[in-house]
């Protein structure tokens, strides 16, 4: 056993000093930070953003960049925010806010940049932090726009660290034209999935590790994971290597035609349950063989009061689990709720359609900080 690992394992007889503590997706939750859409901007687009986006596609984003997300949207959403919140602190869990000082209007700049644009929001933790144990990992967004995003994080952060918790910044990437690479101008008229042999064409290189968090799935000792535009394969290598022998890596292969972020396309439940997205992947990890895999049923689609609807369609599976049972839903999918029930979940049905917006759904916007169990194999 290699010294990383035996650090990395604890004692199942010992209960963690650490404050963070979560080791997959499913244990009973006991504390969790949950973002916030207060401060929130409409980022000017970078390379990432210009290759993720097809012309003409939320045309209220493209006319507004640089400025502010109206206020009655924030509003909105934070009422949906707030809803989550006192469920989770009526089952006993710790909620924990960051600081929405995140610069949003102001000029970002680095020896080897200057961006003239906006930040975006801490609307959604999950994206900029990633917890694997008694570690709180930042990850190295290639997106200009949210460089300084995890500092509304920070005095959680340094309290974690004072209380016991290993805290760790990945290399923080230059972010020089040589790390991106063009890619084809997306067409109006793409469809959503890879024709068959088409090759898939990434927006970074692979000159410096470039990760987010909400590309990698926690299953105790294996992580699964998504190569997507804002995740290249140095990212993935950087942070493999970082964790050690002590975990095995797994990618879930999409035709995906823009992956990003793992949440739409691959949720571990509960031990042997996985939802899976039945469009994006076409083929498992053999490792999975042995799980229930749910193929969802498709998003239901409903008239929006807001003009600032993103992501994925598939964010109706973007959901968060309180324990192995229990977990939070978008009120709307009703179809998606039957099929939990009938797979032995119990859904908690809440309205989150005016959060999307902010750029995520459940599992975006919260970072489970501790849940109670240990690491463990689960395969």
């Amino acid at each position: 056993m290699s010294e990383q690992e035996h650090r990395l394992r604890p004692e199942p007889s010992v209960a963690p000093a650490s404050p963070v503590w979560s080791w997959n997706e499913w244990d009973p939750l006991e504390e969790v930070i949950v973002g916030s859409p207060v401060g929130a901007a409409i980022p000017r687009w970078d390379h990432v953003d210009h290759a993720f986006h097809v012309p003409g596609d939320m045309p209220t984003f493209w006319d507004n960049q640089g400025g502010p997300m109206p206020p009655a949207e924030v509003q909105r959403a934070d009422a949906e925010l707030a809803e989550l919140v006192r469920i989770l602190e009526a089952e006993g869990v710790k909620v924990r806010r960051p600081d929405p000082q995140i610069y949003v209007g102001q000029r970002h700049a680095t020896p080897d940049w200057e961006w003239t644009g906006s930040g975006f929001n801490c609307a959604n933790p999950r994206d900029v932090l990633l917890v694997v144990g008694d570690e709180i990992i930042e990850a190295p967004t290639p997106r200009k726009a949210r460089r300084y995003e995890v500092h509304a994080y920070r005095d959680l952060l340094n309290e974690y660290s004072r209380a016991g918790a290993r805290w760790t910044s990945a290399p923080m990437p230059r972010l020089v034209e040589r790390s991106f690479r063009p890619v084809p101008e997306p067409r109006p008229d793409a469809p959503m999935l890879l024709d068959p042999g088409e090759v898939q064409h990434y927006p970074l290189s692979e000159l410096e590790p470039l990760w987010e968090a909400a590309d990698f799935m926690r299953c105790g000792r294996d992580i699964f994971y998504l190569r997507s535009y804002v995740s290249n394969r140095l990212g993935i290598e950087w942070l493999e290597r970082h964790l050690g022998a002590g975990f095995r890596f797994h990618e879930i292969e999409v035709i995906d035609r823009r992956p990003v972020h793992i949440d739409t396309t691959f949720l571990p439940l509960a031990p042997g349950k996985a939802m899976v997205n039945p469009d994006f992947v076409v083929r498992l990890p053999p490792v999975l063989r042995t799980w229930d895999i749910l193929h969802p049923p498709r998003p239901v689609s409903m008239p929006s009061p807001s003009a600032f609807q993103t992501g994925s369609p598939w964010l109706n599976i973007n959901v968060f689990s309180l324990d192995a049972e229990r977990v939070f839903v978008d009120a709307r999918q009703e179809a998606l709720h039957a099929k939990l029930r009938d797979w032995g979940l119990s859904p908690i049905a809440i309205p989150f359609q005016n959060y999307y917006g902010f750029g995520g759904g459940f599992h975006c916007c919260t970072l489970d900080v501790r849940r109670r169990g240990t690491l463990e194999s689960y395969f």
